[in-house]
């Protein structure tokens, strides 16, 4: 329940609605627009996902001794599963690995398993920061370079002609600004990203000679709309202070530039989750300051107790949100 005149909590509403809008473009892809990842493949990486975030999910309970979060109505396990949802869906879209269904396994698994192993402590508990889909495309993209490519960008408009090469991008572009304004509330990271990806490739137009449209190209393919409004503005990985979003997402384009000059592929990916990884750098070092700053707070408070009428004063702790958004 929320307090009256409490900020309204919308990561629920938003996964609902990223949930809805992936599965969507699944099935579309799958049965119209002519995505060529195979169902089979689609589903290995969603009951890989589901597995292994109920299984995490079940141990932590254990360790900790308290109830899973997905035990008690068929509500509250479907919300629990809404992460994984979206990373098996969007693994099983993003990645082509031919007839192999062994690398989407692996993919979704790296994923969601980065969520566990990859925490930073964040006011009295501990947040992943590592986009998880992100995270299991890169890693295999890294570990299995001869196995698994990037979907090509085609296979979302394959099927499509005249007004209908217009018409899914602009649903694309419509639909995640929607979410991005009104739910995630990250339209200024999206637009960092945007700004970000569009000063590198003019300034390798300038620096290096790199022909600006080719450059620029990239920004015009489905993949990358999908990328854009999909997988970058996570809510949960990302910060929450707009000035912030903007220099995280404008940090995405830029070291996407410089990954594409030095000659590495699968760059966007890359630079995604290189930022997260210095993000949560950032929030372990917020913590380290905070905690000694309130044990310097502690040690210079004066030992002796408060005169008649006097009240002791509590040490005011930095609060969870501004820990989130230490960068």
């Amino acid at each position: 329940m929320t307090a009256p005149g409490a900020p309204r909590d919308l990561r629920l509403p938003a996964l609902r609605r990223f949930a809805t809008a992936i599965t969507i473009v699944n099935l579309l892809g799958h049965t119209i627009l002519g995505l060529e990842p195979s169902w089979a493949q689609m589903f290995t990486s969603l009951f890989t996902a589901y597995g292994l975030e109920l299984f995490l999910e079940w141990v932590q309970a254990r360790v900790e001794a308290r109830r899973p979060r997905y035990r008690g109505s068929f509500v509250d396990l479907v919300n629990f599963l809404l992460p994984a949802h979206i990373t098996g869906l969007a693994i099983g879209m993003l990645m082509y690995a031919n007839d192999r269904l062994l690398p989407f396994a692996f993919a979704a698994a790296a994923g969601i398993g980065s969520k566990a192993l990859l925490t930073a402590p964040v006011g009295n508990g501990r947040r992943h920061f590592m986009n998880p889909s992100n995270a299991g495309l890169a890693t295999a993209f890294l570990l299995l370079p001869n196995m698994v490519a990037i979907a090509a960008p085609y296979e979302f408009t394959a099927e499509l002609s005249g007004y209908g090469d217009w018409l899914l991008p602009l649903i694309v572009v419509c639909t995640g600004s929607f979410l991005n304004t009104f739910f995630t509330r990250r339209l200024p990271l999206v637009l960092g990203w945007l700004s970000g990806f569009a000063l590198q490739a003019v300034v390798r137009h300038l620096v290096d000679g790199a022909a600006l449209l080719p450059a620029l190209a990239p920004m015009t393919g489905m993949a990358f709309l999908l990328f854009t409004f999909y997988m970058v503005p996570d809510p949960g990985t990302t910060p929450s202070v707009p000035s912030r979003q903007v220099v995280f997402g404008a940090s995405v384009g830029l070291l996407y530039g410089a990954l594409v000059y030095l000659h590495i592929t699968f760059a966007m990916f890359y630079s995604l989750c290189m930022v997260c990884a210095v993000r949560g750098l950032a929030l372990h070092l917020a913590h380290r300051r905070e905690v000694k700053s309130r044990a310097a707070a502690l040690a210079s408070a004066p030992a002796a107790a408060p005169a008649l009428g006097e009240v002791a004063m509590p040490v005011p702790a930095a609060s969870a949100a501004q820990g989130a958004d230490a960068v």
